[in-house]
């Protein structure tokens, strides 16, 4: 692995500041670079790419271990960028790296992820970027084979750099690097939550509720990425922020709408 110290990674998640999956992280990539961190002081799960815009956003410094490790924000993953690339670094990243989120992040819930959000908000930024995830929610998961590959993304991504407009969603199966089959380039699968909200009573008695719901699998194809994640290979899916349908957009235009 070649060591590039003049390269600069910026390092961000939704899970929080002091997840295990960034510690991970960073451990793994400052083999490569020097990395920065700028992330959320909480956990920012699930909120998409939110922004902060009617109350200020403080940042204070973490330590870990009595050293310091980065800056934490009171904001969301998108915050995070925001706030790193126009005011807390000297220049512009090289590499925007998001995770390693402790959960998958494919089909659906790439619209929900704050750290999907964060790569994307790089990539709006002009920063090639990427977002990395372990798919398990086991509080005692092992971040060790994810962070590892993130390092050899990182360098490929350094050298060869993104089109732009362009991130990446990689999601790593929790399994040891022996046990993993291979790479896959997949497409977002269709795969979404059938969601309800359960109806519960606080000591007061007021009614609140609680969102639930369970997975519909509906991804069957070998280039889905939530097939392979399922069969053991970690996928690599190229997606973007323009969200036009551009198979449609002549056909509605043939509408010939008017006023």
């Amino acid at each position: 692995m070649e060591i590039k110290k003049e390269k600069t990674i910026l390092v961000s998640n939704d899970d929080g500041i002091d997840s295990a999956g960034i510690h991970s992280l960073v451990k793994a990539l400052s083999e490569l670079a020097n990395v920065i961190v700028v992330a959320p002081e909480t956990q920012q799960s699930a909120v998409g790419h939110a922004i902060t815009v009617h109350r200020p956003l403080r940042v204070k410094e973490y330590k870990r271990d009595e050293k310091f490790f980065g800056y934490a924000v009171d904001g969301t993953p998108a915050d995070c960028i925001k706030l790193a690339a126009h005011h807390l670094l000297e220049k512009k990243p090289d590499l925007i790296v998001s995770g390693i989120n402790h959960g998958s992040n494919t089909a659906i819930s790439v619209i929900y992820s704050g750290t999907v959000s964060a790569a994307t908000e790089g990539t709006i930024l002009g920063i090639p970027s990427f977002a990395i995830s372990l798919t398990s929610f086991d509080t005692t998961a092992d971040f060790s084979t994810a962070a590892d590959f993130s390092k050899q993304l990182s360098r490929l991504v350094l050298e060869k750099g993104l089109p732009k407009g362009t991130l990446l969603n990689v999601n790593v199966p929790p399994l040891q690097k022996k046990d993993i089959k291979k790479v896959v380039i997949t497409r977002q699968g269709k795969s979404f939550w059938d969601n309800e909200f359960e109806s519960r009573r606080d000591p007061d008695n007021r009614e609140y509720f609680w969102l639930k719901g369970e997975l519909i699998e509906l991804d069957n194809e070998e280039d889905s990425d939530q097939k392979v994640i399922l069969d053991g290979n970690i996928s690599i899916t190229p997606i973007q922020y323009d969200l036009t349908n551009n198979t449609f957009l002549k056909q509605l235009r043939d509408w010939k709408i008017e006023i």
